[in-house]
């Protein structure tokens, strides 16, 4: 396994923040002016897609690619390009696009950086609320600067946990997962943005987030935040096309995995 250090990894994230502070400036251009977007659907009319999320990751392809031109990349919107590095970015350009189109602030741009299938570096910008989540593999993560540390005293009983769900998943499932969480004595947000709450958990804002079936586009970069926080993640699964598959996700504070482990049975 090549170093951390040899790989560059401190320049790859000050690139990553610089990167993701100019995709959110494009980004809240689109937001502000968000009533003349064209609108499309994916899967269903939950799951939408703009122009701004496709010239935002044209953004920060086009900049990983003048930068370093050796890393593969793959995004929500464009899919996958094999790198020569053995380093991969992985980026959401707005996770968050339902709160997006519908104006309200909880969305955010999320880039990870891959390598043998460990995110090493993730940063998360949130424009509307000038926010930088960042962190590096070694170096510790932080909040627009300041150090994140998370505090082993909270769990699911003193905290509030982050619940995703989309259409992946069945109703009955979901019901499931949150009445678990009841039940034991916890509570729950959910704010349309997997990747944001991620940031939260890192944040200690949240004490843990599960969403049964997520993206790598979605989690790599909160994962390696919470990681360096403190925290703990359950592996994604990056081998081969898995990279481009869903899976389950679970980040939590010391103080909640095995809650949320047993609540996601993980």
């Amino acid at each position: 396994m090549t170093s951390h250090s040899s790989l560059g990894l401190d320049a790859r994230r000050a690139f990553a923040e610089t990167i993701a502070k100019k995709a959110g400036a494009l980004a809240l251009g689109y937001f502000e002016k968000r009533e003349s977007l064209v609108i499309e659907t994916k899967r269903d009319p939950q799951d939408v897609v703009s122009i701004a999320d496709r010239d935002v990751e044209n953004l920060i392809r086009d900049a990983v690619h003048e930068t370093y031109p050796g890393d593969g990349f793959l995004g929500e919107e464009y899919g996958l390009e094999v790198g020569t590095s053995g380093l991969t970015w992985v980026v959401d350009p707005i996770d968050g696009t339902s709160p997006f189109v519908n104006g309200m602030p909880n969305w955010c741009i999320s880039i990870a950086l891959l390598q043998d299938n460990v995110p090493v570096v993730g940063v998360i910008f949130a424009p509307c609320h000038g926010e930088l989540y960042s962190a590096a593999a070694g170096s510790g993560a932080t909040l627009n600067g300041q150090s994140l540390s998370l505090d082993s005293s909270r769990t699911i009983r003193n905290s509030v946990t982050g619940i995703g769900a989309n259409n992946h998943v069945t109703p009955a499932f979901v019901a499931a997962m949150v009445e678990k969480l009841l039940s034991a004595g916890g509570n729950f947000i959910r704010n349309g943005s997997g990747a944001l709450m991620l940031a939260y958990v890192a944040a200690g804002r949240l004490v843990g987030y599960y969403e049964p079936y997520m993206h790598a586009w979605d989690c790599l970069a909160g994962y390696c935040l919470v990681k360096e926080a403190g925290g703990w993640y359950h592996p994604f699964p990056t081998d081969g096309d898995r990279l481009t598959k869903g899976a389950p996700v679970l980040a939590a504070a010391p103080g909640a995995v095995e809650d949320l482990r047993a609540i996601a049975g993980i």
